[in-house]
């Protein structure tokens, strides 16, 4: 095996299996019509988001903080502020999930069940965009999103690469699921925005948006960590270019160890 053939495998291995997807499928199926039976015609629309849709999102054996986002649309005709919708979505899953873990991390309602994690996000909707809570250190209640917006950029990108874009995505926020630095989100949007030339095959394209992994804003414990990562690749990188396949290869799997 090469570091090529071992990022391949890793790589297909991240995607969300079968018998995992049907579980949280089925999970999915049971949450929305129990939102449909509690809520009635308080909300207006609900739906999955996020990594989950693009096809980004990592297992549970690699990912123990995997989860799944859904935005439940409510009626603010009354002009709500967002703690009315939490404490609603809160008192939903407490109903219906009563032996499960669930608490507010705002802005969303997290209900932990034994296989997949969803993060609940309450909003409203206003002409054609949404509204979402805002973050305590903002100067409004509510902020304007495009939950589905980003899912067309990052297709788009994998369809640039020859669909090799959300591979090297999942081998990203592996490492990064390994050592906590960057939000999913944040980390998938600086993968697509790196402008990549004369990449053939997922190794090329992983380890050229490797190296161009921001640390501005990071603390300094975390910036070592990415800057010891981008040099951990650059030797991987040297020894292959020196004939020292096995090393490198030993290298690449102590740094991103297979799953299966």
């Amino acid at each position: 095996m090469s570091v090529l053939s071992h990022l391949d495998k890793l790589a297909r291995d991240l995607n969300i299996a079968e018998n995992e997807a049907f579980k949280i499928n089925r999970s999915l199926t049971t949450l929305e019509s129990r939102i449909d039976r509690y809520f009635v015609n308080d909300v207006k629309q609900r739906f999955r988001f996020g990594s989950s849709v693009r096809k980004t999102m990592l297992p549970r054996i690699a990912d123990q903080t995997s989860d799944v986002d859904y935005m439940v649309v409510f009626d603010n005709s009354n002009n709500y502020k967002p703690q009315t919708f939490m404490t609603k979505l809160k008192n939903f899953a407490t109903t219906y999930y009563g032996s499960s873990e669930i608490y507010q991390s705002s802005p969303t309602i997290v209900l932990e069940l034994e296989h997949i994690k969803f993060e609940l996000v309450p909003s409203y909707k206003s002409g054609i965009g949404f509204y979402i809570p805002a973050p305590r250190t903002a100067y409004t209640d509510w902020l304007y999103s495009d939950p589905t917006g980003f899912n067309a950029d990052v297709d788009s990108a994998n369809i640039n690469t020859k669909f090799l874009m959300k591979p090297s995505i999942r081998l990203i926020k592996y490492w990064n699921a390994r050592n906590g630095i960057y939000s999913s989100y944040e980390l998938e949007k600086t993968v697509i925005g790196t402008q990549y030339s004369y990449c053939n095959n997922v190794k090329e394209y992983f380890f050229l948006a490797v190296n161009l992994l921001p640390t501005y804003g990071l603390t300094e414990t975390n910036k070592r960590k990415v800057e010891g990562f981008k040099l951990k690749i650059n030797e991987i990188k040297n020894n292959e270019r020196n004939g020292l396949l096995l090393t490198a290869e030993n290298e690449i799997k102590s740094l991103l160890p297979s799953i299966n």
